[in-house]
């Protein structure tokens, strides 16, 4: 029994290692006095608050942001007195005054009886992920604002472009990456129009519209329609060599989707002219010049024959 008992303390000592060293802070609360049998000493870095004074629900509560306060708990109990598993955002305090976003996942154990006996869960710093999300509400406010869309094709136009162009710039100089862009133009869309007719050549915008946005999949890749049937995509945090095989995935998906143009002077299907120029922004450097050298590229390569990608070299 002496053993057993010796390896049931190691057991609950490996265990207890393992809660603690994890990011998340593991808790547990007795049902049936509301109180606080355990939580994690990672506590104290998250919220400055030390273990031994989180006593019971009272203080879970008291130190919770006053507009999240009534929601969470009335939320919380209702759950818990359901024997339901449940989650729940919100603000905590911090012993300095500050709140820090938090997000509570809890587990409801029952007894055999079915009765609740505890709640047991972890508390997960989730800030930076709010952050993200206003950041990403702020942008999307100020995109349907300024009316960053292109009304025809649906993705974003040149205002959003440039705004876009800028952040990304700027994000590239400070953390010395590259940055990329391409800019694209449709081989003969004047001649596409006389044969096939405005209307669709509106069509044929928006195919290649969302064709370009499903070629550039990354998370940060950026496609606009800039101009009648020029488009450009800004590529952060890529080199030449990268920013190359993005154009050139463009190109075959175009290829592959076999437009008919009768009147194109390089194929009996749409095609692409593309430039691409890349830079390392110093810091009297502007984003003017990567739309120059990209635009200089894209002449070049309607120049050549069209239907290619030309990088400035």
């Amino acid at each position: 029994m002496t053993e057993q008992n010796n390896d049931m303390e190691t057991d609950n000592a490996v265990y207890k290692t393992l809660l603690e060293s994890t990011k998340a802070i593991p808790w547990k609360i007795e049902w049936s006095s509301l109180k606080f049998t355990y939580i994690g000493p990672q506590i104290e870095a998250l919220l400055g608050w030390k273990p031994e004074s989180w006593i019971s629900v009272e203080d879970w509560a008291s130190r919770m942001h006053p507009e999240d306060r009534e929601w969470v708990v009335n939320y919380c109990v209702a759950q818990s007195q359901a024997g339901t598993d449940h989650e729940a955002d919100y603000r905590a305090l911090t012993s300095s005054g500050d709140y820090v976003w938090i997000r509570d996942v809890v587990h409801v154990a029952r007894k055999e009886n079915g009765e609740v006996d505890s709640l047991i869960g972890f508390m997960f710093d989730i800030s930076e992920r709010k952050k993200t999300e206003q950041e990403l509400l702020t942008l999307q406010k100020k995109l349907e604002e300024l009316s960053f869309k292109d009304g025809l094709t649906g993705i974003a136009n040149r205002r959003m472009f440039d705004s876009i162009l800028e952040t990304e710039w700027a994000d590239a100089r400070r953390n010395q990456s590259p940055i990329s862009l391409i800019m694209l133009d449709i081989d003969y869309f004047k001649q596409y129009n006389d044969e096939y007719g405005h209307i669709q050549g509106d069509v044929c915008l928006t195919r290649v519209a969302g064709i370009l946005n499903s070629a550039s999949s990354r998370p940060r890749d950026f496609v606009a329609r800039i101009g009648g049937e020029e488009f450009a995509i800004i590529l952060p945090e890529t080199d030449e060599a990268s920013a190359r095989k993005v154009a050139e995935r463009c190109r075959i998906a175009i290829e592959q989707e076999k437009i008919p143009h009768a009147k194109s002077g390089v194929s009996d299907y749409l095609t692409l002219s593309m430039g691409l120029s890349t830079a390392i922004p110093g810091q009297s450097d502007t984003a003017l010049s990567l739309v120059e050298q990209a635009d200089k590229s894209l002449y070049q390569a309607k120049n050549q024959g069209r239907d290619r990608i030309h990088d400035g070299s």
